[in-house]
């Protein structure tokens, strides 16, 4: 693991964005410990967001698409998420919509919501505004704190 992470932290702001996207998916890592790292590095904050920011969006997006496919056997088998998961954040979202992306910052369930937001086809374009408000939000937080030393 120590080898993947040197090798992500030699690509600097792209290797950020991988993180994200790996860490936006279902795949179990965390992007926020390596932007950490990367600030107290001396990486400049803002092209850490912004990379943060989208490979997490874009991430929690594949996550989407797999979920709009409608394949709970392939959610199950690739994206290890059980059946039962996906029906009770189903029943958890009904009524609320695409708007619910916003809360996919948060471990562990925002995968899920992510995933069966895609497969109640809620609007793609309100869950991608929903899910790229919270992530940037958790980020800027975030760098935030890292940077003003809270």
């Amino acid at each position: 693991m120590d080898d993947i992470i040197q090798h992500l932290i030699a690509y600097g702001y792209p290797g950020m964005g991988v993180t994200a996207f790996i860490a936006g998916s279902v795949l179990p890592f965390s992007s926020e410990t390596l932007l950490v790292g990367f600030l107290l590095a001396g990486l400049r904050p803002w092209p850490l967001f912004l990379w943060a920011t989208a490979g997490n969006v874009m991430g929690s997006m594949f996550n989407y698409w797999v979920g709009s496919l409608g394949r709970i056997e392939w959610i199950e088998r690739y994206l290890h998420v059980k059946r039962e998961k996906i029906e009770h954040t189903q029943h958890w979202l009904q009524g609320h919509g695409a708007w619910m992306g916003f809360l996919c910052f948060l471990p562990v369930l925002g995968s899920a919501l992510s995933i069966t937001l895609g497969y109640m086809r809620a609007n793609p374009y309100l869950s991608f505004l929903s899910i790229s408000l919270g992530k940037a939000l958790r980020y800027a937080i975030l760098i935030w704190v890292v940077t003003k030393g809270v």
